[in-house]
């Protein structure tokens, strides 16, 4: 039986950048550290140097000594780990997006119904100190009836890497609509409580990566030049959901303007704005109460480490059956915005989404 998290033997699928961010939150929150699988030797022996523990070329041998895994590989492998996770019941914290393809992530929504094993998806950004405060403030009725969210998640400069897999479409399943577009959708209908959404309208665009002269100050791997780049460097869109709630979405990887993480939460009493990566926040309102007047509230908060927190949620989930967050279903709908947009762009006109 699991009482505290000394008991939770964990594992970490996909041993690279993120799998060792996820690997040392694990440490930090006392839970026990079984091991890693990768297919890649180096990064399985720097995994075993770093952490002292076994690790797997094969995931089903990792999963014979595992409660819970943590799933950080490409978004094309999504699919096996998690499925054969969830048919042995483990617990399973899934990286964004749930899948490359809404195909795929249907067929994970579906094993992960029918297991035992819980579920949580990787949307970190929920667990913002600037998310969390404007959240409860919704849920405590001080916007109003909200309405409108947008939703921006810009760089300037911020192909992850030419070459690497976040850049091939068969890989990854598209390219800053799926990588930053599921942080801003997931977080936008969050807000709005995640109505259904009834039809998308959206345009993604491919103007810088495949560029021979490509500018930037600096890139998160070595870059690989054009060959090979087929996704999307930004993406336009304009979402509905059910009650005429919106969203407006702007992501980029790539663009000439200057980069900005702003969230706006249009409500009938009030309108939140935060920065998503500083954490400003402000609240705006009007009032008539004496002399007519505007206000504007400056909120300070601090920084938290978001995958931390979420860790701590995901371990509150196996061991008290705690909240559900951050879950499958939500993730699927998320998906079916980002096939929806897809979908819109290629055809250049509305695409609907109602059931």
């Amino acid at each position: 039986m699991i009482r505290d998290r000394s008991d939770i033997e964990a594992g970490i699928v996909g041993l690279g950048n993120i799998g060792q961010y996820h690997a040392e939150r694990l440490v930090e929150h006392g839970v026990t550290l079984a091991g890693g699988m990768d297919v890649a030797t180096e990064a399985r022996t720097r995994f075993a140097r770093r952490y002292d523990v076994d690790v797997y070329d094969d995931h089903h041998d990792l999963y014979d000594t595992v409660d819970a895994v943590i799933i950080t590989t490409p978004n094309k492998y999504h699919e096996e780990y998690a499925i054969d996770a969830f048919e042995r019941d483990i617990h399973v914290l899934l990286e964004k997006p749930l899948a490359h393809s809404l195909e795929s992530a249907q067929r994970i929504a579906e094993a992960a119904a029918g297991s035992d094993g819980y579920a949580m998806v990787g949307f970190n950004n929920r667990f913002a100190n600037a998310v969390q405060i404007v959240k409860n403030r919704i849920n405590r009725g001080e916007l109003g009836d909200v309405s409108h969210v947008e939703a921006n998640y810009v760089r300037r400069r911020g192909i992850p890497g030419r070459g690497t897999w976040f850049t091939h479409r068969q890989i990854a399943g598209g390219g800053a609509l799926i990588d930053l577009g599921v942080h801003a959708i997931d977080l936008a209908l969050y807000l709005l409580g995640y109505p259904e959404v009834e039809e998308v309208s959206g345009v993604a665009r491919s103007e810088f990566g495949s560029r021979e002269e490509y500018a930037y100050l600096d890139m998160w791997a070595d870059d690989a030049g054009p060959d090979g780049f087929d996704v999307d460097d930004s993406a336009s869109a304009f979402i509905r959901c059910a009650g005429n709630r919106t969203i407006s979405l702007e992501v980029a990887w790539a663009t000439n303007r200057p980069a900005t993480h702003e969230f706006i939460t249009r409500g009938t009493d009030a309108a939140a704005r935060f920065d998503l990566l500083e954490g400003d926040l402000s609240l705006y309102s009007a009032s008539s109460v004496g002399p007519d007047h505007l206000e504007d509230t400056s909120i300070e908060t601090r920084q938290n480490d978001t995958h931390s927190d979420e860790q701590v949620a995901f371990f509150d989930r196996i061991i008290n059956d705690g909240t559900r967050q951050n879950t499958v279903e939500e993730a699927l709908a998320v998906q079916r915005v980002i096939d929806g947009i897809y979908d819109s762009s290629d055809k250049g006109e509305t695409v609907s989404l109602e059931n």
